[in-house]
């Protein structure tokens, strides 16, 4: 039987308000719970980062700052000194803040061996010290300490997910599953999901009315005036709303994002297409959600397979899960569903991540478009087989597939790409 309340539990985890890039957010998030366990403004600090932090926080525009990078992030988490935002934690930066985070002598380091997603801010002054880990999820503290003592909060952990790991379920979950959960979401999922669904479409419309970064949304909605007559065309047009999330948000937008598995990008992704499509087909606000919770529900998954940050785009794995709300919302079944993420994982496999910037909104573009050719395929009986490269016999064996190819194929990918974005920042 399928464990729905286990699901419930995981959604309202995953799919929560940030505001700015997750990373910088993250570790600004580790520096405010740093200085608050000293209780005063430090002398000086010392954040130890990952390789994946360092690379998805350093080109990407901090709101309610002209700053970039870990940093900076961190330099004024430790400023504000109050971690109860949590990832919206920038939220409200004062002159004062930015001033004292502006010169605060902060060392930072890479560890290559830490996980993947991992950021321990240490703070120290007039003998004392305290330090703050977060470590596999962007607002998750595994490990907080105060004059060397380590301190007995415990991390955050859901009581019913003590057994075994959220991973380990998630890869459980087959389509059948995910279109039957769909299918009975309860009063407080449908509440959490039209929220996200608003909160996105209003970055979204801010991205598509001013000049943010590139302009990618709003360059290419202009060649789409009007109400889309084609489903080819609503689909352009939804590619583009994404996008325009992703302008404002990767050029400091102060507007909040419901995020998916740590990602404002990919919670844009897995939402703002779905209502458009979902518009211009006439679907009821019922079935438009029940199409968010399938996109959302297959992002999770797959990016629990893939780690939340590596060197496969995320924006490429949430635009399985939006090429699979639209098989839905189109009147596709399981097969139809199966066919999509085989096509998907057929076409645009090889995009990598390099770090969070204003050309992620190309990527998100660019695999939205990839999306309503996969789905358009699968509608017309037509799947990418496992004769095919990477590409499994089913959809599940095509994210084992990509789950190998993330984890035993990118990792001299990842290091490359860190190395040329740390040289070209000397």
């Amino acid at each position: 039987m399928l464990n729905r309340r286990r699901i419930d539990l995981i959604f309202e985890k995953e799919i929560i308000e940030a505001m700015g890039c997750t990373e910088p957010a993250a570790a600004a998030l580790a520096g405010a719970k740093a200085a608050e366990l000293f209780g005063s403004m430090p002398d000086s600090g010392l954040a130890i980062v990952s390789p994946n932090m360092m690379k998805n926080a350093m080109g990407v525009s901090i709101p309610n700052s002209a700053l970039h990078g870990i940093r900076a992030a961190v330099s004024l988490g430790i400023a504000i000194g109050n971690s109860s935002s949590g990832l919206s934690v920038l939220t409200t930066v004062t002159d004062k803040e930015r001033e004292m985070a502006k010169d605060f002598p902060l060392e930072v380091r890479i560890d290559e061996n830490a996980p993947s997603l991992y950021i321990k801010v240490s703070v120290f002054g007039s003998g004392h010290s305290a330090s703050a880990v977060i470590s596999g999820e962007h607002d998750r503290f595994t490990s907080l300490e105060l004059d060397g003592t380590e301190l007995p909060e415990a991390p955050m952990f859901f009581p019913e997910c003590k057994a075994f790991s959220e991973d380990d379920f998630l890869a459980t979950l087959t389509v059948d599953d995910v279109l039957e959960y769909a299918g009975g979401l309860s009063p407080s999922i449908y509440k959490l999901l039209k929220n996200a669904v608003d909160t996105n479409l209003r970055i979204s419309n801010a991205g598509l009315t001013e000049d943010w970064g590139l302009s990618v949304g709003k360059i290419m909605k202009s060649a789409l005036e009007g109400e889309p007559k084609t489903l080819d065309e609503a689909m352009r047009k939804a590619a583009a709303a994404a996008a325009a999330g992703s302008d404002a948000r990767m050029s400091g937008s102060v507007l909040p994002v419901m995020i998916n598995s740590g990602s404002g990008n990919q919670g844009i992704t897995v939402t703002v297409p779905v209502a458009v499509v979902a518009s211009f087909l006439g679907k009821s606000e019922e079935e438009m959600i029940a199409a968010v919770s399938i996109s959302e529900l297959i992002g999770i998954i797959l990016t629990s397979q893939k780690d939340r940050l590596s060197a496969l785009c995320g924006a490429f794995t949430a635009a399985i899960g939006t090429a699979c709300a639209y098989a839905y919302l189109l009147g596709g079944g399981a097969r139809v569903l199966d066919a999509t993420i085989n096509n998907m994982v057929g076409n645009l496999s090889g995009i990598i991540c390099d770090g969070a910037k204003d050309t992620c909104a190309l990527k998100i573009y660019s695999s939205l478009i990839a999306s309503s050719v996969a789905v358009q395929l699968a509608l017309h009986g037509k799947r990418a087989g496992g004769e095919a490269g990477i590409v499994g016999d089913d959809s599940l064996s095509s994210i084992n597939h990509l789950t190998r190819i993330s984890h035993e194929g990118m990792e001299q990918t990842n290091r490359t790409i860190l190395e040329i974005m740390l040289e070209k920042s000397k």
